[in-house]
């Protein structure tokens, strides 16, 4: 059984180390089909989005709690004004889709709209992986305020290049998406019924499940994320 909802968690530090235009942060990025949550567990930080309705900057500190839909460009910063060192619990919805490449990052409109070009720039390499990030976070702030300042109809444009990079992946995505969220949704339904029936057979079934962290390279930070499609599961079976 997957995480609960069909979801997935990650812990994120933001990465620290001033980009281009003088800020501590993340690399920009937008979902095309999931949304994501952030529960802040300490530092001080903002959280700067953009969409058709502009650029928007949102103060996080600890317990600060907000989400964004499909679409939302996102970039995690530190204010090392007030200390940094943001901390941040991610939920992310469709757990899968993430992994299988649903963000799409915010690299100059060139290289966004050639497929092959992306995928040299957003993939990492086996070795000297940190300045590979650099790199990629430097090319994706660069691209970040050229869609800040192009207004409405260069996001318009960043969007077709976004859906067009990955519509051959929304086949296999789908498949994910049954398997976790929709057979999620099922099995609530079935207990349900069964609950309405009087049936409780499946409380019986009752089960304890773990997800050791994993440290990654992410794209707002190191991610410590968790494999919820593969738990460890510590109730022992029946004897």
């Amino acid at each position: 059984m997957t995480f609960p909802g069909g979801t997935s968690i990650s812990r994120l530090t933001v990465y620290t180390g001033a980009c281009a235009d003088g800020l501590e942060g993340g690399t920009p990025h937008l979902h095309t089909a999931s949304t994501e949550a952030y529960v802040v567990i300490g530092g001080r930080g903002t959280l700067q989005t953009l969409d058709v309705n502009g650029l928007r900057e949102t103060e996080l500190g600890p317990g600060s709690t907000v989400w964004f839909t499909p679409g939302t460009i996102h970039r995690a910063v530190n204010r090392t004004d007030q200390g940094g060192g943001l901390e941040v619990v991610v939920v992310m919805s469709n757990a899968g889709l993430p992994e299988a490449g649903d963000a799409v990052m915010t690299f100059p409109p060139e290289v966004v709209a050639d497929a092959e070009r992306y995928r040299e720039a957003a993939t990492l390499p086996a070795v000297d992986v940190e300045r590979a990030v650099e790199r990629r976070r430097e090319l994706a702030v660069a691209g970040f305020h050229r869609l800040a300042e192009g207004g409405p109809e260069a996001l318009r444009r960043f969007y077709d290049s976004a859906v067009a990079l990955v519509r051959p992946k929304v086949a296999g995505w789908r498949d994910i998406w049954e398997a976790t969220v929709a057979e999620q949704a099922r099995r609530t339904a079935g207990v349900l019924d069964a609950l309405e029936r009087g049936d409780g057979a499946h409380l019986q079934e009752a089960a304890l499940m773990e997800s050791p962290p994993q440290e990654r390279w992410g794209m707002c930070g190191h991610l410590r994320a968790h494999d919820v499609a593969h738990p460890v599961v510590h109730t022992p079976r029946p004897s």
